[in-house]
């Protein structure tokens, strides 16, 4: 998918231009994918357009410089005051923010740009067709699936890669015992019998910050939410399965191997998360857990105190 360029790409502390965002070929990070990164959302909201989880995607993106021995040059509110900034330079209204730290001459980079829906608009309505993948996902002690690093993503390219090649939207690995772990960028969820199960870290998942969401939104809804092992066969069987994740947002699955999940199409269940997470997302429910940061305002600040 080409990018829409926009004007500034922020550089260490710097506003540069798009095409000046450069760096050497011979980079330690181009040939060992020595980077770690982060994909946050800025949500257009009638209150102007605010940032979605800021902090805990800039505190992820922390910690895994921290596990891969890449201390950030910039504390936690220098890098969400730099997000803000970059959004507001660009004059977006909604946006994804890309911030990337590599290897070798600390350099931190944040761009954003426009981006809808990932699995496409239709998709988060009629949901998509899955397949389990023949790639599992990172072995435990190998690479460490809690990091968002460029490296753990080559994983991710195969399960994606092949699951396009064969005619699906995307795929599920399982982990290397087997059970459901994740999509090649989004979390699981399964719905069967009015409760909602997600596979654990220990699965190999990432810990989504949109999953993290959903499961409060389940606990504000009253809907029971437990993470546990997930055998794949249980996927067939489930009234509904929906992926989680900042591009992903919630897209329900309408079938996997192509056997029907449930009805085929979106379920009661994954239609309430999504819309009250939308509805919270727009500003058209007030943002109960403060998860949205106007760009315009300091960090922190909750929706609706911008002017």
């Amino acid at each position: 998918m080409a990018l829409k360029k926009t004007e500034w790409i922020w550089h260490n502390g710097k506003m540069i231009p798009w095409d000046k965002a450069q760096i050497h070929v011979l980079s330690h990070v181009v040939s060992y994918g020595s980077s770690v990164f982060e994909g946050i959302r800025c949500y257009e909201t009638k209150h102007g357009p605010a940032a979605f989880r800021v902090r805990e995607h800039m505190q992820r993106l922390i910690h895994s410089g921290h596990i891969y021995r890449m201390e950030s040059p910039y504390t936690l509110d220098q890098l969400c005051s730099a997000a803000g900034d970059l959004v507001r330079e660009n004059r977006m209204n909604s946006c994804y923010i890309r911030p990337l730290m590599i290897r070798g001459y600390g350099e931190v980079y944040l761009a954003c740009w426009e981006w809808g829906a990932y699995l496409g608009a239709e998709a988060l309505e009629q949901g998509v067709d899955v397949c389990i993948s023949s790639w599992a996902r990172l072995a435990p002690n190998t690479l460490p699936s809690i990091a968002k690093a460029g490296a753990n993503y080559m994983n991710s390219q195969l399960i994606r890669m092949e699951a396009l090649a064969n005619g699906y939207a995307e795929g599920i690995a399982l982990d290397t015992n087997g059970y459901v772990s994740e999509g090649s960028g989004e979390n699981i969820f399964v719905v069967r019998d009015g409760a909602i199960l997600t596979p654990p870290l220990a699965s190999s998942v990432l810990p989504g910050i949109t999953r993290s969401s959903v499961m409060t939104l389940c606990e504000d809804l009253g809907i029971p939410v437990h993470e546990a092992m997930i055998p794949r066969e249980m996927l067939y069987i489930a009234d509904e399965v929906f992926f989680t994740g900042t591009a992903a947002e919630i897209t329900p699955l309408r079938s996997i191997d192509r056997i029907t999940v449930g009805a085929g199409r979106r379920g009661p269940i994954t239609k309430r998360l999504q819309e009250e997470f939308f509805a919270i997302l727009s500003g058209a429910k007030p943002d109960r857990h403060n998860w949205l940061t106007p760009v315009g305002a300091p960090v922190g600040s909750p929706v609706g105190s911008a002017r």
